[in-house]
């Protein structure tokens, strides 16, 4: 392994994680009805558990409420299932071969619980970036270490600074997307 793919990897390894954030902040429930808030709830049928999304397609009418048109109108009591089971405090209700959802208003108790969990969201993301900086740091120095390699000090120092670098990129990412999303979820 040279010094190029060890950054290489940790780029790559950050990004993922900066990616995985966005895709959990998607399904944190804003004051407003957006369908990727239940696109990736989990529900049984077809004696599997799928995402909603590949067994419907999710609209939002209103700007407080979803609709839910089943590919299948032989799953709507498995899609009401699976999203009272997820957990979102969500009232589905059957109207004929769709479901509708109503978004009621979030409580100042609930923006601040979402906000909390956005918060340690973003810290579970700032974790990840950062065992991929230690895990590139300790390639580099085990590469230091190898006689076959002919690295200065200077390489090593500079090969870090470039993974510091890559770190702080990363976890400002991070901030950004978590304060992007505080801000939706108090906006009333």
């Amino acid at each position: 392994m040279d010094l190029n793919s060890i950054e290489k990897d940790a780029r790559g390894t950050m990004a993922k994680s900066v990616d995985y954030l966005k895709s959990e902040l998607k399904g944190v429930r804003t004051g407003r009805a957006t369908p990727s808030l239940i696109e990736f709830v989990k529900v049984e049928a077809y004696g599997s558990e799928s995402e909603l999304r590949s067994l419907a397609m999710v609209q939002a009418p209103e700007p407080t409420q979803l609709l839910v048109k089943p590919f299948d109108p032989g799953t709507v009591q498995d899609i009401i299932k699976g999203i009272e089971k997820a957990g979102l405090g969500l009232n589905p209700q059957a109207d004929g071969k769709t479901v509708r959802i109503s978004i009621p208003p979030l409580s100042g108790d609930r923006r601040k619980e979402l906000i909390g969990s956005v918060k340690q969201m973003g810290e579970q993301a700032k974790v990840a970036v950062r065992n991929a900086r230690r895990d590139a740091n300790k390639h580099i120095d085990q590469l230091g270490k190898d006689k076959n390699n002919a690295l200065s000090e200077d390489d090593i120092k500079q090969a870090k600074d470039g993974v510091q670098d890559l770190l702080k990129k990363h976890e400002s990412q991070i901030d950004e997307l978590v304060a992007d999303k505080s801000k939706q979820i108090e906006e009333v």
